[in-house]
């Protein structure tokens, strides 16, 4: 064995890791001085937004706060402003009561120099009101709304201050909307698509900002349907891309809505969110000294890009625009950057991928590497493996919602368990660990059936026999998964990758005999999978934490057999 080579995969393993959490792939914060977007000056107004609970159930602290975005949307030089108020609105009952509100849109107009009737917007959603109070495991709690929806507010006024300077260079125009009582089921949006949907006329393209906790990288998590001219914007505009199509499948299954959700049928658009982490949504953590700069600064890559490319090109001032029939299939791996492809040409790519790899396997067959036999009952033995592993981690989260004494929901948003990241990480710290084991433990036994030595041609026949087998095994119930998927829901991202890195590795690897493929493969794979189920895990929560073990089990049995095929050492003959 090459001893520098398991040097090299803990290295590639560490800068995986570090490039899916954010090292230069996540933009650094700036100062106030700072010529573009500055998350220093968003943390100005969070901090004034964020001083005291402003929830439907505080009307004179809501208003003070409404007061201040009115002041500050005159002081950016808006050519009107304006408040629409709904009275006497019903939310729903919590803890027994029942909150009677009155709701107050604050729309404010930003005209391009070259004004017509016809004139099309941008405009940018985010609300201003905080969440009402939340019951936890231990106690009642209201939250200050610091990122939710802090950061929207904020991100949208720093984002029309930087709009304003090419002010000249508009064709279209922009318009402002901070809705009110969206906490409560959206009534501000309902209230204003109902009766003065006037003001969204000639809005051509909408980009909603919400805060679903305060760290993290903030993620394009949902587009509106027909998503792809507005999908050809993003991976044109926007920097440090973070977004998977499968997301917005994802997000259509969940109990959770936005003010977007109200108008994405009819208007296109783009909704962006920070998704980290649960115990800070909706709660006393929500509060400006737990506010993450870097997560800030991040909305401003994405969102400011686009912007400016929309309201500054012509071609977008037809409000039709973006009106499309299709929608794209799209991710992002860190460094790599965003991947979009129309539906068509995705699923070519899939099933030239799915035909290489069935190529691959007849051919690793003729070669006496695997048998057909073999293949598939490994396959058969990872699948019912998977869903023990499912099985399993949500046996974890009942037992961490019992030991915290939050209310347990199979596969559902489960708040108040203040460890739950770190039982998570130690769960796939585990999960890895009797993986190896298992893994080496056959490996031994494979090599002890043949030759009961480590140091024979037979030996390491065996091995890289355990390994191929192991391999195509897991690959090829990643493509039958990956098929399935992509015929049905159209998204098949968390299987897909793993089986074309590991294809494509394996092919170059035989063509070339550098190993240095299956490193690149390892590689690829963490970057995507660190990336991946981060998002997964703190989208879905504790109370869908099988599925995300399910998952990274399935990219372990590709990147386990890989690693052994790197590190093994050709066989010594015997004297």
């Amino acid at each position: 064995m090459n001893k520098f080579r398991p040097f090299i995969l803990l290295a590639v393993t560490a800068l995986a890791a570090l490039l899916a959490y954010g090292l230069w792939t996540i933009p650094s914060p700036q100062p106030v001085d700072a010529e573009g977007f500055s998350s220093a000056r968003v943390v100005k107004d969070i901090e004034v937004l964020s001083r005291e609970h402003h929830s439907v159930a505080h009307p004179q602290e809501r208003a003070k706060v409404r007061e201040y975005l009115i002041q500050r949307l005159d002081g950016l030089g808006a050519d009107s402003v304006r408040v629409f108020s709904y009275d006497s609105l019903t939310g729903p009952q919590n803890k027994h009561v029942v909150y009677t509100f009155d709701a107050h849109n604050i729309l404010a107009d930003f005209h391009p120099m070259s004004e017509s009737d016809d004139t099309t917007y941008l405009m940018l959603v985010a609300h201003y009101d905080s969440r009402y109070s939340q019951p936890m495991p231990k106690d009642t709690v209201w939250s200050y709304g610091a990122a939710d929806d802090g950061y929207g507010v904020g991100v949208i006024l720093e984002t029309v201050s930087q709009l304003l300077k090419s002010r000249a260079d508009w064709s279209q125009g922009v318009k402002v909307l901070f809705t009110d009582a969206e906490e409560v089921g959206m009534m501000g949006m309902k209230a204003m698509w109902k009766d003065d949907r006037e003001a969204f006329d000639n809005v051509g393209l909408m980009i909603n900002i919400e805060a679903r906790g305060p760290m993290g990288p903030c993620l394009l998590f949902e587009t509106c349907p027909g998503n792809e001219k507005i999908m050809d914007l993003y991976a044109e505009a926007a920097g440090y891309p973070y977004t998977y199509s499968l997301t917005t499948v994802v997000y259509g299954f969940m109990p959770n809505f936005t003010d977007f959700t109200i108008v994405k049928d009819d208007i296109p658009g783009m909704n962006f969110s920070t998704i980290a982490d649960i115990n800070h949504y909706h709660t006393d953590l929500d509060n400006f000294s737990n506010i993450k700069e870097k997560s800030i600064q991040h909305y401003g890559a994405q969102v400011l890009p686009v912007a400016q490319a929309y309201v500054t090109d012509p071609a977008y001032s037809d409000k039709d625009y973006f009106r499309a029939e299709s929608d794209t299939t799209n991710f992002t791996v860190p460094v790599l950057g965003l991947f979009n492809f129309s539906k068509a040409i995705y699923k070519v790519i899939c099933c030239a991928v799915f035909l290489v790899f069935l190529l691959l396997l007849g051919f690793e067959g003729l070669r006496g590497r695997v048998k057909a036999v073999s293949v598939f009952k490994t396959s058969l033995k990872v699948l019912l493996s998977a869903i023990g592993v499912l099985a399993a981690g949500e046996l974890v989260a009942c037992l961490c919602a019992l030991i915290a004494g939050a209310k347990f929901k199979l596969f559902g948003v489960i708040q108040g368990v203040q460890f739950d990241n770190v039982a998570m990480i130690l769960s796939v710290v585990i999960l890895f660990a009797v993986s190896l084991l298992v893994y080496v433990v056959k490996r031994n036994k494979a090599v002890r059936d043949v030759a009961g030595s480590m140091r024979t041609s037979a030996s390491y026949n065996a091995v890289s026999r355990h390994a191929y087998t192991t391999l195509y095994g897991t690959l090829a119930l990643m493509l039958v998964l990956s098929a399935a998927l992509l015929f049905t829901i159209g998204e098949n991202l968390m299987f897909f990758i793993p089986l074309i890195c590991a294809t494509v590795a394996m092919m170059l690897f035989h063509a070339t005999n550098l190993k240095l493929w299956l490193v690149a493969a390892i590689a690829l794979i963490l970057l995507h999978a660190f990336s991946f189920l981060y998002a997964l895990a703190m989208a879905l929560t504790l109370g869908a934490f099988g599925a995300v073990a399910m998952l990274a089990f399935c990219d372990m049995m590709v990147l386990i057999p890989l690693a052994d095929l790197y590190l093994l050492a050709p066989a010594k003959k015997r004297k």
